[in-house]
């Protein structure tokens, strides 16, 4: 089962990477003060809502039954899993709106005061229709390595300044990864299961998390990240700390294989 979910993840890099909608990256912007993606240029990207229809979370779709977030969202069976969005006010988008079937926690996250672990997977209630505005992103693999200073790509709607509004339209911001050496110099606490990016004028902010932390990898756009903590004020010349995919892929594995 784990063999034949990878091989799907690769089965729609045509559609999801080659691309129906290729997103806009000449202009690497941000995500606070930052540039609008192009609609439907990350076909993964999901918001997590509430009943009421307000957005709380990022995640992304690794394939058609299941979704990534970070462990620190609520996830709750009322959760609204909306994909194929781009401006959440539009009342004409053509989106998938699923609900939540089964929701799986990292039984060693650890909350709340350090994040380590900070992952969760939902297995939708329905699968998700693949189309040129919802398709999944590759995930990284145990063995890959993503060097410092690569540069990468994240995405979502939260908010566009440290005590701003919440983004209606997708945004999306290019980082630099980080060593975790790097990362400590910022007195973040981190742990081999967390990755840094950014310090470079951009930043993930509130609203963000769960999201995708994404960089090319053959050619694919691969997930390497879910965003997971940062500064309070989303402060720009520091580093945003996601989920370090690597080090939990195999337990996404586990956890799709057993279910």
């Amino acid at each position: 089962m784990v063999f034949l979910w990878i091989l799907s993840c690769f089965a729609f890099v045509g559609a999801a990477y080659g691309s129906a909608i290729p997103p806009d990256i000449s202009g690497y912007s941000d995500i606070v003060n930052g540039k609008e993606a192009k609609p439907h240029s990350w076909p993964w990207q999901v918001s997590l809502q509430k009943c009421n229809g307000f957005h709380f979370c990022g995640g992304s779709l690794i394939n058609q039954n299941w979704v990534v977030t970070a462990a620190h969202c609520s996830v709750r069976w009322s959760t609204r899993v909306v994909l194929g969005a781009h401006d959440l006010r539009s009342s004409t988008a053509d989106v998938q709106v699923i609900g939540v079937g089964k929701v799986f926690t990292h039984p060693d996250y650890n909350s709340p005061t350090r994040l380590n672990n900070d992952i969760q997977l939902i297995k939708l209630a329905s699968p998700a229709q693949i189309n040129r505005r919802v398709s999944p992103v590759c995930v990284a693999e145990t063995r890959d390595n993503f060097p410092a200073g690569t540069m990468c790509m994240a995405t979502g709607w939260g908010r566009t300044s440290g005590n701003g509004n919440t983004a209606t339209r997708l945004q999306q911001a290019a980082l630099p990864l980080l060593t975790n050496s790097q990362c400590r110099r910022f007195n973040f606490s981190i742990t081999s299961k967390m990755i840094c990016a950014g310090a470079n004028g951009t930043s993930s902010c509130r609203g963000d998390s769960g999201g995708p932390l994404v960089c090319q990898k053959a050619g694919a756009w691969t997930l390497v990240g879910v965003v997971s903590f940062g500064r309070a004020s989303c402060d720009t010349m520091s580093p945003g700390v996601y989920a370090r995919v690597t080090a939990l892929r195999a337990w996404i594995d586990r956890t799709i294989a057993a279910n």
